[in-house]
């Protein structure tokens, strides 16, 4: 793959029209990283230390703080380096990583937000049979196969790009290696390569989020059958966290990759919100709704502000 490219790094542009804003943009984004950081490392710590937390939805939530704090993590700290000042270079595989840890972490993600539908479905519409269906090797094998399917789907998108001879411009117009401005500077067609990337792209968000969906419409029918308006509340109260979530994390997808006209920096925003932002707010998202949550992260907050005094 490498032998076929004559460009050994690339030069990263970053985010269209922000020159001279590089000093604000690393405040800004080195907020954005370490609250994202501490925010799921606390969610992480309050899940693990709380046997009252040790269930599937907490289960899948603890992977979901896991894939939160390196997502982020592909793009953000090369991101940091130049816009303090320092070289936009990046080596070639250094550019292969990026785009693949970032489908690999944004794919797991998605299958992910999926697996949790069906939790609160089985949880909502057959509770009496939950710890049955969702045991705890039924949660492991759902777990490792959002991990294997992100795989598959990222190598086949890193293949796809990077087969591609590149042997010049080495200009990246955008702030890390992603699909759409690595086909630009290939030397060659790339019609067809183009077409399979956005089938595969649209499609693997498409078909999760219709199965996020009939997950969804049946715990809707389920909750109207309830009769005490306490036990409708609790129930889309459980629902909702993960509703809005799903909301922040699929609609870049939809602007970024699916939109006929691409926008260098409509798509750089955005994207922005979907590696720093959403990241930072799934924790609130999660913990602000949830009493367990809340309580957990109470206790693990306490142990640290003590911590010195033992």
């Amino acid at each position: 793959m490498r032998n076929e490219s004559m460009v050994i790094e690339f030069i990263l542009l970053g985010i269209p029209h922000t020159e001279g804003l590089e000093t604000m943009l690393f405040a800004l984004f080195l907020s954005f990283y370490i609250f994202t950081l501490i925010g799921n490392l606390l969610i992480l710590l309050a899940i693990v230390s709380s046997t009252r937390l040790h269930t599937p939805m907490y289960f899948f939530l603890c992977k979901l703080s896991v894939c939160d704090i390196f997502f982020p993590s592909v793009s953000c700290p090369k991101m940091l380096f130049y816009l303090s000042g320092n070289s936009r270079a990046i080596s070639y595989g250094g550019c292969v990583s990026q785009l693949f840890f970032y489908h690999f972490l944004g794919c797991t993600e998605c299958f992910l937000y999926t697996v949790m539908a069906y939790d609160r479905f089985v949880a909502i519409c057959h509770p009496l049979r939950y710890k049955i269906i969702m045991s705890h090797r039924v949660c492991a094998i759902l777990a490792t196969g959002t991990s294997f399917f992100g795989c598959i789907q990222a190598t086949f998108l890193t293949t796809l790009t990077f087969q591609l001879p590149f042997c010049g411009p080495r200009e990246v117009d955008y702030y890390f290696c992603d699909i759409p401005v690595m086909l630009k500077l290939a030397c060659a067609d790339t019609t067809a390569l183009e077409m399979v990337g956005f089938i595969s792209v649209g499609l693997m968000p498409l078909s999760c989020f219709l199965l996020i969906l009939t997950s969804y419409s049946c715990i809707v029918c389920s909750i109207l059958q309830i009769r005490s308006s306490e036990g409708r509340r609790r129930a889309f109260s459980t629902c909702s966290a993960h509703l809005t979530a799903i909301l922040l994390s699929f609609m870049p997808v939809v602007l970024i990759y699916l939109q006929p006209t691409p926008n260098p920096w409509l798509n750089a925003t955005v994207q922005v919100l979907n590696n720093l932002v959403t990241p930072m707010l799934n924790p609130l998202i999660y913990s602000l709704r949830n009493k367990e949550v809340k309580s957990s992260l109470t206790k693990v907050l306490q142990q640290v502000a003590f911590l010195p005094e033992k």
